[in-house]
C-alpha cells in the first residue's frame, strides 16, 4: 500500500519523541541546568501539561484547520521547542519542554484520523493496527537507546536526539502526505 510504510515510520518518531522527552527531562534539567531534583521533576511535568492542554485546545480548532494542517502546527512547534533547549538558560529549557509538549498534542490524534482518507476505509482498521504497533514499539525502546547513548556521551545530547526525532518525524509526515493525500 502506498505511503503506509513512511507513515508507520511516522508513528514510530512520534512516539520515540514523546517517550524521549517525557522520560528523560526531569534528567536533562538536573544534569544540565543544575536544577534541584524536585524542583527539575515538577517541571518536566509541564511537558505533559502542554499535550494535555495543547490536546484541549485542539479539540476546538482542528475542525476548522484540519488535521493536515494542525500536525504540521503541532510539528513547527516541537521544533520550535528542541530549539529552545539548546539555549543554556533554565527559563529557555522549561519553555522548550511547554513547546514541545504543545506541539506533540496535535499530531498523533491528528495522523490516526487521518488514516482512513490516506489509505480508504477498508484498509484504515488494518494500518491502523500497524501505525500504533510502530509507535508502541518507537516509546519502548527509543527512551532506553537514549539512555544508553547518553551514558556514552552525556546529557548534552538530549536536545540534539529530540531535534533529529522531530526533524525525521517533518521529513515521514511530508512524504505521507505525498504519498497519500496529494495524489488524491
Amino acid at each position: 500500500m502506498t505511503g503506509a510504510p513512511v507513515t508507520m515510520l511516522a508513528f514510530f518518531l512520534y512516539c520515540a519523541l514523546e517517550g524521549t522527552t517525557g522520560l528523560w527531562a526531569s534528567s536533562f534539567l538536573v544534569l544540565r541546568h543544575n536544577i534541584a531534583a524536585e524542583s527539575a521533576a515538577s517541571m518536566a511535568s509541564l511537558f505533559y501539561i502542554g499535550i494535555t492542554a495543547g490536546r484541549f485546545l485542539s479539540g476546538f480548532i482542528s475542525d476548522k484547520l484540519g488535521d493536515r494542517r494542525m500536525v504540521s502546527i503541532g510539528i513547527v512547534c516541537v521544533l520550535f521547542g528542541t530549539v529552545l533547549l539548546f539555549v543554556p538558560v533554565e527559563f529557555s529549557a522549561v519553555a522548550g519542554l511547554v513547546f514541545i509538549g504543545l506541539g506533540c498534542a496535535p499530531v498523533y490524534p491528528g495522523l490516526l484520523h487521518q488514516t482512513p482518507v490516506r489509505f480508504g476505509a477498508e484498509n484504515a482498521q488494518a494500518v491502523m493496527g500497524m501505525q500504533m504497533a510502530c509507535a508502541y514499539v518507537g516509546s519502548m525502546t527509543m527512551p532506553a537507546f537514549f539512555g544508553k547513548l547518553s551514558d556514552l556521551l552525556g546529557m548534552q545530547i538530549y536536545p540534539v536526539i529530540l531535534m533529529a526525532f522531530a526533524a525525521l518525524l517533518a521529513f515521514a509526515v511530508w512524504n505521507a502526505n505525498r504519498l497519500t493525500l496529494d495524489r488524491k
